[in-house]
């Protein structure tokens, strides 16, 4: 019996070591979480926090890691390093900023995926949590009134663009269908209103190296 013990310990020990390679190479992923108030993500800096922390948290590290989000005088594009970009099961994302913001990119509700490797509930799913904040234009360059004010608010007050990361909405049109700027909250900027229309404070995480 010893052999066979020997033989199967081996076989996982290999499947744990390919599946952590796999999941090393993430440099893409969807927050499994938000901030828990809203848009409010302490600024840049607490949202790029966020996303260090999950993917910390996933196992995956040395990597510096940025939130896919505008300002009122940063362009979300520019803050994402230069690719390629790829999600916890290796599937690519896109090979840089400008195929990122073509239709040539990979995002789909298959492949947007949080930083544990699963698929984020979209359209029809319940609850829908396809709304993901990024304050950005679809070419990624900022909406400056569309930020939260640049991701420190939460209320009623003030409103931020999101994408849909399963690229679907209630109709066909381009917007609807856009992974960074479908549309923007209504009600504010607080928690209950992400959620309204189909959001829960979600956003997009890069690695820039």
């Amino acid at each position: 019996m010893r052999k066979p013990l020997l033989a199967t310990a081996a076989t996982l020990i290999a499947a744990a070591g390919a599946a952590y390679s796999q999941d090393a190479k993430m440099s893409f992923f969807v927050t499994s979480v938000g901030s828990g108030k809203g848009a409010d993500l302490g600024g840049l800096k607490g949202a790029d926090a966020h996303c260090a922390s999950l993917a910390e948290a996933a196992g995956v590290t040395g990597k510096s890691w940025a939130a896919y989000l505008s300002t009122s005088d940063t362009d979300a594009r520019d803050r994402i390093g230069k690719g390629p970009w790829v999600n916890a099961k290796g599937v690519k994302i896109a090979d840089d900023v400008a195929s990122l913001h073509s239709d040539a990119n990979g995002i789909t509700k298959q492949t947007a995926l949080n930083e544990k490797g699963e698929e984020v509930n979209g359209r029809g799913d319940t609850p829908n949590r396809h709304d993901v904040l990024t304050g950005s234009k679809p070419d990624g360059t900022k909406i400056a009134d569309q930020t939260c004010s640049d991701w420190t608010m939460s209320g009623a007050e003030g409103a931020a663009m999101m994408g849909h990361h399963d690229r679907t909405g209630l109709d066909d049109s381009a917007a609807a269908k856009s992974w960074n700027s479908s549309h923007a909250s209504r009600g504010g900027c607080g928690q209950e209103a992400l959620k309204g229309t189909g959001g829960d404070g979600l956003f997009y995480c890069f690695a820039t190296n």
